[in-house]
């Protein structure tokens, strides 16, 4: 009782009281703020089990990260720093590039003006030895084709569902109907894997997702990780919170409060 503490839960957090198992409950690491806690687990448990669990990194190895400065994208950026001379590709728009050249990306491509397999393929001929697709659609066959042999494709979203505001059913049918496909004897024959993750079917396996989380936090409190804030809004502002993460303006984490932070009350009344 009293203890600061991160929660894991499918839904159900956009408000002020909540309630959760004690199991989903861990505690927060000393010198953590709230926002940095709500930025941590989802983000940084997810890219910690597809990089490491599922993508078995290692030293010397190369890495494309798609939506690179997203809290998924920004959290495998820092794990990807914790194993020696790993090569990070990262897609993102043109304005963010610099910022992710500032924390370690090597290569930064513009998805939008670019053909990004291309883009590698330049530098890397044979490709790379691990795909972070959350993408879906065609973007997971040019994922497959882009690992060299060995290499691992996870995929854990379908973001090409969403193209706006709006759900768009023609994007939908487009991105259901492109979804990546490949047989048993197929993958044999390339020597290479396809791995597929969802953090909110993991409820049951509650030691995993203890031992990676003590993972985290160690990683934490060595200063080897540190969730990026974009920005913070409060309930009454969730809409405009939405619209920013939406148009893909924001750098890390969009995190919502109950209230305005103190400073930004401040400001309103001067």
């Amino acid at each position: 009782v009293g203890d600061k503490v991160m929660v894991l839960a499918r839904s159900g957090l956009w408000q002020e009281v909540v309630n959760v198992p004690a199991s989903r409950t861990f505690p927060m690491p000393e010198g953590m703020s709230f926002e940095e806690a709500a930025a941590l687990l989802v983000n940084y448990i997810t890219a910690y089990m597809i990089l490491f669990d599922f993508g078995n990194l290692r030293p010397n190895q190369s890495v494309l990260i798609h939506m690179a400065a997203g809290g998924v994208g920004t959290a495998a950026i820092q794990l990807c720093k914790t194993v020696e001379n790993v090569t990070i590709f990262g897609t993102a728009s043109a304005s963010k590039h610099d910022t992710l050249k500032e924390s370690g990306v090597a290569h930064p491509i513009d998805y939008r003006t670019m053909d990004y397999a291309e883009e590698v393929r330049k530098i890397s001929p044979k490709g790379v030895d691990i795909v972070l697709d959350p993408l879906g659609g065609s973007d997971t066959s040019k994922a497959f084709n882009l690992l060299k042999p060995m290499g691992k494709l996870i995929t854990y979203g379908a973001a090409n569902l969403i193209t706006g505001q709006k759900k768009n059913l023609m994007a939908m049918a487009k991105t259901w109907w492109n979804q990546f496909s490949i047989s048993a004897l197929q993958l044999l024959h390339h020597n290479k894997a396809v791995c597929g993750y969802h953090l909110g079917y993991m409820d049951e396996e509650v030691e995993l997702l203890r031992s990676v989380v003590d993972k985290l936090v160690t990683l934490y409190s060595q200063g080897k990780i540190k969730p990026k804030i974009d920005s913070v809004w409060p309930f009454d502002r969730v809409a405009e919170a939405m619209k920013h993460m939406q148009e893909k303006k924001n750098v890390g984490k969009v995190i919502l409060v109950p209230e305005a932070p103190k400073e930004e009350s401040k400001k309103a009344e001067n």
